[in-house]
């Protein structure tokens, strides 16, 4: 398996990433993320890590957090506003 090395958001350092690893932190952030939104009773119901990541051999996933509807948008406004105190 091919290494690839890039710069770790979490640290300062730089460690070997593998195509697998890059998918498995995407697919931990986009659960993580749920289970935050989730906490606020907000459901985003396209979350999901871009199918077209599974496809590549040097992926780089994004976390789509599709659409949702007025009222999802709202509960997910306030949410951020208390986050910030606004």
């Amino acid at each position: 398996m091919t290494l690839v090395v890039e710069t770790d958001g979490n640290t300062n350092g730089k460690r070997p990433v593998t195509a697998a690893e890059r998918i498995k932190e995407a697919e931990n952030v986009r659960d993580e993320l749920w289970a935050a939104l989730h906490a606020f009773g907000i459901t985003l119901p396209s979350l999901c890590v871009e199918p077209a990541a599974y496809a590549d051999a040097w992926p780089r996933p994004l976390v789509e957090l599709g659409r949702c509807n007025l009222q999802t948008a709202r509960r997910l406004t306030d949410a951020l506003r208390r986050g910030t105190g606004r």
